[in-house]
C-alpha cells in the first residue's frame, strides 16, 4: 500500500481494548514509547488487529494543540 502521509512509524501491538463502539489499540513503537489509537471496533476486526501484531502508525493531523492549567 502506498500512501501520502508523511508521518508513518512501524511497531507491536500490544493491547486492543474494546468499547462499544470503539478501541483503544496501544502501539509499542520502539524506546519506551507508546502510541495509542482510537478506532472503531469494526475496524479493528477488519483489519485483524491484535496483539502482538505488526502495524504501522499512520500520523496525519492539521492540528496539534497541547494546552494548560
Amino acid at each position: 500500500m502506498r500512501i501520502s502521509a508523511r508521518n508513518q512509524i512501524k511497531g507491536t501491538v500490544v493491547e486492543v481494548k474494546k468499547g462499544a463502539t470503539t478501541s483503544h489499540v496501544r502501539v509499542d513503537i520502539g524506546g519506551g514509547h507508546i502510541v495509542t489509537s482510537s478506532i472503531t471496533n469494526e475496524a479493528v476486526d477488519d483489519l485483524g488487529i491484535k496483539a502482538k501484531g505488526a502495524v504501522t502508525v499512520v500520523i496525519k493531523a492539521s492540528d496539534v494543540m497541547i494546552a494548560v492549567d
